[in-house]
């Protein structure tokens, strides 16, 4: 299994689309430096469960599907060449950054309301939500590869 980080995308206030830069600082246990949630200006910033808000992935070919862009599906990665679903409860790497899929990235009312793209045509497509175990420099190019267990 391996991938290609093809998009980054920040955006330092809730609801603003996302920006996309060419690189970026993930930092364990917070995330993405200039990111809302980062910060916590997110929207979900305030969510309960405290597991899974570092880091968002969307594939690009789901976006291509059902025609966004990847600012528009609010993620913070965008994906080419990995079944995102299949990292869910699996270690993986991002370049040299070190990452545990935490859960599915749903798709939510809000979502729909920013887009206009119904929840069903992401439904179990949205992408992956992410834990940021090691931190590095994220880069646009770099290779998305899995962790080897070691049992």
């Amino acid at each position: 299994m391996s991938g290609t980080v093809v998009e980054i995308l920040l955006a330092p206030v809730a609801a603003e689309l996302p920006r996309s830069v060419g690189w970026a600082r993930a930092r364990a246990g917070r995330g993405l430096e200039g990111d809302r949630y980062f910060t916590g200006r997110g929207t979900w910033s305030n969510y309960p469960v405290r597991s899974g808000i570092d880091l968002t992935l969307i594939e690009q070919e789901v976006l291509e599907s059902v025609g966004l862009s990847g600012a528009q599906a609010r993620r913070n990665l965008v994906t080419r060449g990995v079944r995102l679903n299949e990292l869910v409860g699996r270690r993986f790497r991002i370049g040299k950054v070190v990452c545990y899929g935490d859960r599915l990235c749903e798709p939510c009312a809000h979502m729909e309301r920013l887009t206009g793209t119904a929840v069903e045509a992401l439904l179990h497509r949205g992408g992956l939500r992410a834990d940021i175990s090691t931190g590095g420099e994220l880069r646009a190019g770099d290779a998305i590869t899995l962790v080897p267990d070691l049992r």
